[in-house]
């Protein structure tokens, strides 16, 4: 069964050889490095060969985010395991799309499958499929009802304009909602009025074949900002196990606008969009073609410090089709509100209301079909939070619950407990308990893939209820030192209801339906720190360990043993050096550990990105980039199909202007 259509089964492979390096070897090493090189006194090279001023931000660890409480707060209180990626952080890494900027966070998973495709989660539950990971891109979801999940092939931004990525791993489902049951990935674009004058971008290289991007920002009277852009890519194919071409190579295009306007300093209104065209081919016989574009639209009306009101409207388009004869067409409204305000001197209260309409439209094939081919699904939904403090600048207590009614289970709440304890400003201890449901998609429900005429091999489940989480966290913020900072999380997840396949009659067990068989736990530890080794030398990175145990309810025969929607290394860590040397010349590298994948089996890999930058003068910046440095070739995911590629070594060059 094709990629391009639905990947539901997995294949058998035949061993390959495996190896494993202890991760501990390399954290103890890069711990040591970092305490060690706190105190030591460094002489600096001349102050105009710096650039100081970026790796001191990155360093700044008072940085705003909003992802983990729908208002801003300081990173060091933020009750949840987050990592934020910055702009900085992506531009010295050499990433080229937002899957590769993603590899920078220490707590997610992040696997190529082929030119186009990517796996990615949180906290487990991998897969091509991934249907646990709530993704937003400046508050609009990034969604198909398909199968609850993302297809990133048409997730695309010009990276130089990217604010920040704030990454919870961990349930975000009091404020986010259903499918924000593992994490949450929300990408934050910069304003107009941070982007002004001419950029333009262009890089070739062997597997990155050409990239270009133009973007104008510029102003009209005085409190209007605006960009316009345009960006183009094509990526060339991976390879085959037997080295040959695997003919997947992948292309897009996309243009779109930004407009802020600040008319008074108690309202700031956005309206921006985006225009894409694209063709991956990830079955390496014929493209998909996609195309899509949305306009959104956003109010915030400040009050006060602690109080401000939030109206967010959109519209998105998505069309694929897979020219199989199968297409998907999905229009999604989506209105969003929210307000903040002070209840007591001692609360701080947050509440919203949303509706989405998702209105659904599959072109079936005879033999492969959703059912009914048309389809429109709403989404109904409040949230409410109240942060009591306790003690004044040491303890505070967070409450909260989104509760939403979808199409398919109707109502469903999501709870959440939080406690943060900040004993000196230099240690911050949070705990949590939260509950998070992944509610159905058409896969799990309208479904219908059949070997003739009126006999199903594989349905869907009319009675196919959410899958429940039930999470415990536990967390350290330290900063031993004042260029040092040290975020430890740890984890206890509980699942039930995680989808099956559940056999039909004798003698040839058909037709298979998707059930809710599977349950289990998952548990493990997420480590990150960050370094100012000196004012030219930056550090930051982490790692995670996983452990899961999925079982068979009594009550199932899953024919996949529970296996089907998760291959997770149990070991990962990333390092990332970014450095200013003299001759105003730039030198980043990215070093990452993924440790082996059991089923279907993937041996553990070392990745090394290093990139050289050059900047000319202040127009003219050069680069070279190296990515996947220390092999010829690996595998990173294996999906069901098509077969199996590799992903390889490869080099780009860019040049950038700035005007």
């Amino acid at each position: 069964m094709s990629t391009r259509v639905l990947c539901i089964f997995r294949t058998s492979n035949q061993n390959r050889s495996r190896y494993w390096v202890s991760p501990f070897v390399f954290l103890t090493i890069y711990l040591a490095l970092m305490c060690t090189t706190a105190s030591a006194q460094t002489s600096l090279p001349p102050p105009d060969t710096l650039k100081r001023l970026s790796l001191e931000e990155l360093m700044n660890i008072e940085i705003q985010v909003t992802s983990v409480s729908k208002s801003p707060e300081k990173l060091t209180g933020a009750a949840s395991a987050i990592q934020v990626i910055t702009g900085e952080d992506i531009r010295r890494s050499g990433a080229t799309s937002i899957p590769e900027a993603l590899r920078l966070a220490p707590n997610l998973q992040v696997a190529q499958v082929n030119s186009s495709q990517w796996a990615i989660s949180a906290r487990g539950f991998n897969n091509v499929l991934a249907n646990k990971l709530l993704v937003m891109i400046d508050g609009r979801t990034v969604y198909t009802p398909l199968y609850a999940g993302v297809f990133w092939d048409i997730q695309n931004l010009v990276l130089e304009d990217v604010d920040r990525i704030e990454v919870i791993s961990g349930p975000g489902g009091t404020l986010w909602g259903a499918n924000a049951v593992n994490g949450v990935i929300n990408i934050i674009t910069k304003k107009a009025k941070d982007t002004q004058g001419l950029f333009v971008e262009g890089a070739v290289g062997t597997e990155l074949n050409a990239l270009g991007s133009v973007r104008y920002g510029g102003k009209i009277g005085n409190n209007l900002c605006y960009r316009i852009y345009g960006t183009a890519f094509k990526y060339d194919n991976t390879i085959l196990y037997d080295g040959s071409d695997a003919n997947d190579e992948w292309g897009l295009g996309q243009v779109g606008f930004r407009l802020d306007w600040d008319p008074a300093k108690k309202d700031l209104l956005t309206l921006q969009s985006d225009l894409y065209g694209g063709k991956p081919n990830p079955d390496g016989d014929k493209y998909v073609l996609n195309r899509g574009s949305h306009i959104l639209g956003q109010w915030i009306h400040t009050f006060s410090e602690k109080s401000e009101s939030k109206l967010q409207l959109y519209y998105d388009h998505t069309f694929r089709d897979f020219r199989n004869g199968l297409k998907e067409d999905l229009q999604t409204y989506d209105l969003d509100w929210q307000y903040r305000f002070p209840l007591a001197k001692q609360q701080n209260v947050i509440w919203g209301l949303g509706f989405r309409l998702m209105n659904h439209n599959v072109e079936n094939l005879e033999l492969f079909a959703f059912l009914p081919g048309h389809k429109i699904l709403n989404l109904y939904s409040a949230f409410v939070q109240d942060e009591i403090t306790l003690i004044r600048k040491r303890l505070l207590l967070t409450l909260g619950s989104k509760f939403e009614h979808n199409s398919y289970t109707g109502f469903e709440y999501q709870p959440s407990g939080r406690l943060t304890w900040t004993p000196t400003r230099h240690h911050t201890i949070w705990a949590a308990v939260s509950r998070a449901v992944r509610t159905p998609a058409r896969i799990d429900r309208d479904f219908v893939a059949s070997i003739a005429p009126g006999v199903p091999v594989l349905s869907g489940n009319h009675d196919f209820i959410s899958t429940e989480l039930l999470a415990y966290e536990l967390g350290w913020r330290l900063q031993p030192q004042e260029k040092l900072s040290i975020s430890l999380a740890t984890f206890y997840n509980v699942y039930d209801n995680v989808r099956s396949a559940e056999p039909g009659s004798a003698p040839l067990n058909i037709p298979i339906t998707f059930g809710n068989g599977v349950q289990g736990q998952t548990y493990g530890v997420e480590l990150s720190a960050t370094h100012q080794v000196t004012q030219w030398w930056y550090l930051r990175g982490g790692y995670t360990f996983l452990k899961k145990h999925l079982t068979i309810k009594p009550t199932s025969a899953d024919l996949n043993e529970g296996t089907a929607e998760s291959n997770d290394p149990e070991h990962q860590f990333l390092i990332q050096s970014m450095m200013n040397l003299p001759g105003r010349i730039e030198l980043g590298t990215v070093l990452r550990y993924v440790g082996e994948l059991s089923k279907p089996p993937v041996p553990g890999y070392f990745g090394l990105d290093v990139k050289i930058g050059w900047k000319l003068n202040k127009v003219v910046e050069l680069s070279i980039v190296g990515q996947n440095l220390i092999d010829k070739h690996h595998a990173e995911f294996i999906p069901s199909s098509p077969s199996p590629r590799a992903i390889e070594r490869s080099v780009y060059g860019k040049v950038i202007c700035r005007f």
